[in-house]
């Protein structure tokens, strides 16, 4: 799954009506519900302010509004976008300040499909990948030398602990392990040990 790199505003104008596009980063329906709520006490004078959102580890929470415009015009074309786009904890509201020019049935969905896909290519994306969290092992005197390898690999360092053993914590992807148990071995001499801790979700370009 995929997240907005970050939220934002932005505006188009289609026919006279302003259609304004606000996304945010939420983790919650709680959460997204307030943002709708602000941006509608924000816009209260706007002809509509419709919604979408989805949530979850695969997207598997789904709302929508249209808020007063004809059903499926308005807030399904916006999750389209969204399910489209792959994103989760995203949530959508796009105001309309009417312009006095009606757009029919095909242009508001075009119009609300295409202010939220804008937003989006604006602000941006990053994709959520799943690593392992490894813990490696080392004597005191390997540390610095092992510490400064590894932030010059591939690998990302997580967590550094001194102690009567130096103690760092790394993220990788599963397809990674293996050969990292061999690299380690080599820049080590054997010397180090590595135990799987878990996992951690990240987010890196797409």
């Amino acid at each position: 799954m995929r997240t907005i790199r970050r939220g934002g505003e932005h505006e188009t104008e289609i026919k006279k009506s302003r259609f304004i596009c606000a996304l945010a980063r939420v983790d919650s329906e709680e959460a997204a519900r307030a943002f709708i709520a602000d941006r509608r006490k924000e816009h209260w004078s706007a002809a509509h302010n419709c919604t979408a959102y989805v949530l979850g580890e695969e997207g598997n929470v789904q709302r929508s509004s249209d808020d007063g415009e004809p059903g499926g015009t308005a807030g399904v074309p916006m999750l389209e976008v969204l399910r489209h786009r792959d994103l989760t904890d995203t949530v959508a509201v796009v105001t309309r300040y009417f312009g006095g020019i009606k757009l029919g049935a095909g242009g508001l969905i075009r119009a609300y499909g295409n202010s939220v896909s804008a937003a989006v290519d604006e602000f941006g994306v990053l994709e959520r990948r799943t690593l392992l969290v490894v813990e490696v092992l080392a004597d005191y005197v390997l540390g610095g030398r092992l510490e400064s390898d590894l932030r010059d690999s591939p690998y990302t360092v997580r967590d550094v602990v001194y102690e009567a053993r130096v103690r760092i914590e790394i993220a990788l992807s599963e397809d990674e392990l293996e050969g990292f148990g061999v690299w380690l071995a080599e820049i080590t001499g054997g010397r180090a040990d590595h135990e799987v801790k878990g996992s951690t979700v990240v987010e890196v370009e797409p």
